[in-house]
């Protein structure tokens, strides 16, 4: 049986995208018969090995905590922590899906080891762009370039000799390949569209945000509360929508972040937006979902986007950001508007654009759906364990 040995620095017990594709990743592998076992290990505040079925284990590895109040996230560093499991485990092949000294550290691991394992990587941030260029080039252009190139030049240090990095979206892709990463592989990741399915509105929920008015839109934010997923934008557009619309839409916000002190703000000043905190189940998830008509996929820097086809699959009008998956998404599934600028003006304008337009909600409603139902997580991982045999021949 083949080993896989999985390690990402990205993953935390309460974060988004990340978290979801390991979820999904374990549960696919704890119930398939297969040639190939999983082995997660996940960084954790204690050492302990659960043998969870015959094809996962679930290796927790006692690792630096981060600092911060937002985020749990723990690092694993240094390569003597990994070695043990590469020979324990006798890995044919580690993914390493974070960036950050985590690649060199697992080749070096590899290097020292008797076990000389395939190595993949998976791009599940696109770092240069995300949190080098962008941010500081609200400071000064050229320095955001000079520093985008070392971002560049760090990435292909970091996965140096390793056969292939996996990459989910599109124009990221090609980025990519532009900055001289090599060996890319596209793979498309998956929802759960049964679980997300527009028959899991809630009549009463919908009835409670539109307070006794039938036209109120109802919209949903379920990202993470940082400048990053759009949430300033959003929340100066939302007076500009109110004035434009003459009727205070219901917006619902979910999730953590440093920046909820804004979002509660805005409770106190607008009777019709609400917090609802972190959703920790699923089937809790898409009946907000399902019970909204509109949601928004605001940062430009998705590498894949799961509340983006959540939204789609069950029945919402999106409203995305103009690059990255959210763009993709929007554009190809017909399933909402792409904004033209990232600003607060343009935002609002297509929110009234499409409220104006009542009777094209359920029709873009329906291409969501359609496109969304194109993703599963069985396929994706079906796709991922050719793409692993392929790394092994």
């Amino acid at each position: 049986m083949k080993v896989i040995l999985d390690i990402n620095n990205f993953w935390s017990p309460s974060g988004g995208g990340v978290r979801l594709y390991h979820l999904q990743k374990m549960e696919y592998y704890q119930k398939k018969q297969s040639d190939y076992k999983l082995v997660f290990l996940m960084q954790d505040s204690y050492n302990k090995t659960e043998e969870i079925s015959p094809t996962l284990t679930i290796e927790h590895v006692k690792a630096f905590k981060v600092p911060g109040k937002w985020w749990e996230y723990r690092f694993i560093y240094n390569a003597k922590q990994i070695k043990p499991y590469i020979e324990k485990h006798n890995a044919s092949i580690i993914e390493v899906g974070s960036p950050y000294v985590l690649p060199a550290a697992v080749r070096k691991a590899c290097n020292a080891s008797k076990n000389k394992p395939a190595l993949a990587g998976f791009w599940h941030a696109d770092f240069p762009i995300t949190y080098i260029y962008r941010p500081f080039k609200k400071i000064n252009s050229f320095l955001a370039k000079r520093l985008e190139a070392l971002a560049w030049a760090y990435a292909r240090y970091q996965f140096k000799n390793y056969k292939g990095i996996q990459v989910s979206c599109k124009e990221v892709m090609q980025r990519m390949e532009s900055n001289g990463l090599q060996n890319l592989q596209r793979l498309p990741l998956g929802i759960d569209s049964t679980l997300f399915h527009p028959n899991r509105k809630d009549v009463a929920l919908v009835e409670e945000l539109k307070a006794g008015e039938p036209n109120r839109l109802t919209m949903f934010f379920p990202h993470r509360s940082t400048e990053e997923k759009g949430l300033s934008l959003l929340l100066n557009a939302y007076p500009i929508i109110c004035e434009k619309l003459g009727l205070e839409p219901a917006l619902v916000f979910a999730g953590t972040g440093n920046r909820v002190h804004l979002i509660k703000e805005a409770v106190k000043k607008h009777k019709h937006i609400k917090y609802i905190g972190f959703i920790k189940g699923s089937e809790e998830m898409a009946r907000w979902i399902a019970s909204c008509e509109m949601g928004f996929a605001l940062s430009c820097w998705e590498t894949f986007g799961f509340s983006i086809l959540e939204g789609m699959a069950c029945g919402q009008c999106l409203i995305g950001a103009n690059s990255g998956a959210a763009a993709e998404h929007v554009r190809e599934s017909g399933g909402g508007i792409v904004l033209k600028e990232m600003t607060s003006e343009n935002l609002a304008q297509a929110v009234c654009e499409i409220t104006q337009n009542r009777n094209e909600l359920p029709a873009m409603g329906a291409k969501g759906r359609a496109y969304a139902e194109r993703f599963s997580w069985d396929a994706c991982f079906e796709r991922q364990r050719e793409f692993y045999r392929g790394l092994i021949s």
